[in-house]
């Protein structure tokens, strides 16, 4: 069983530019076939496509033709050009690369699925990669939450009396003055909707050139 496909993937238009990504891929696919006596008999290149799904034209392809008998077994790089995902790549485990299905034999993680120690790594990897990523994820989350706890910008629409300058909020005077009118109201007793329309009467409105609302004077006067 020699019969084999060298699937390829870069992710960034630029790695495909300049090319040093997709020939280094080439080159190490090249040098692993001729080490193992391993027959390539097409060369299936994704060009600056994600890994986040299998719905890609080059992956579909060569998929096609273990599927239909013409190839035997599928050669990467590394695991991650085939997916980043421990879904998909059970789903392609279970489709393809049984025992008695087509090989997946991966360069550098040194995968080879025809044998059970190679479905074995091939498992145990796909899972702590996933489970990295979920780590990294739950960080971010986390930090983002506590940024917020404690009243710092995390992106996004900056506050109404602010604007967002190179990632940091600045003091935005029109605005400020509309939030110490509709604070000093308040204070004063008006409900929400005669603020709303005090506001009006002076000219002001919102960033879109609208009527405030009372809900908006909720928000504004209850960050004060």
């Amino acid at each position: 069983m020699n019969r084999t496909i060298a699937y390829i993937r870069v992710s960034t238009d630029k790695q495909v530019e300049h090319g040093v990504s997709l020939e280094a891929q080439q080159a190490k696919l090249e040098a692993y076939a001729k080490l193992y006596d391993l027959e390539i008999v097409e060369t299936i290149t994704d060009a600056g496509v994600s890994a986040k799904t299998l719905e890609r034209p080059g992956l579909q392809r060569a998929l096609g033709l273990l599927r239909s008998g013409k190839a035997d077994a599928l050669l990467v790089v590394k695991l991650d050009r085939l997916t980043r995902s421990v879904a998909d790549l059970g789903c392609l485990i279970d489709d393809y690369f049984t025992p008695n299905g087509a090989a997946l034999m991966s360069v550098s993680e040194q995968i080879d699925t025809r044998t059970a120690a190679g479905r074995l790594i091939l498992n145990i990897l796909g899972s702590v990669s996933q489970w990295e990523r979920e780590t990294i994820s739950e960080r971010t989350r986390d930090a983002m939450q506590h940024k917020k706890e404690q009243g710092e910008y995390t992106g996004g629409h900056a506050p109404y009396g602010f604007q967002n300058q190179d990632g940091e909020l600045k003091e935005d005077a029109v605005e400020q003055q509309v939030l110490q009118h509709a604070r000093t109201l308040r204070a004063a007793g008006l409900s929400l909707r005669k603020i709303a329309i005090e506001l009006g009467k002076r000219g002001f409105t919102t960033r879109k050139g609208k009527a405030f609302l009372p809900a908006q004077i909720s928000r504004m006067v209850a960050n004060g």
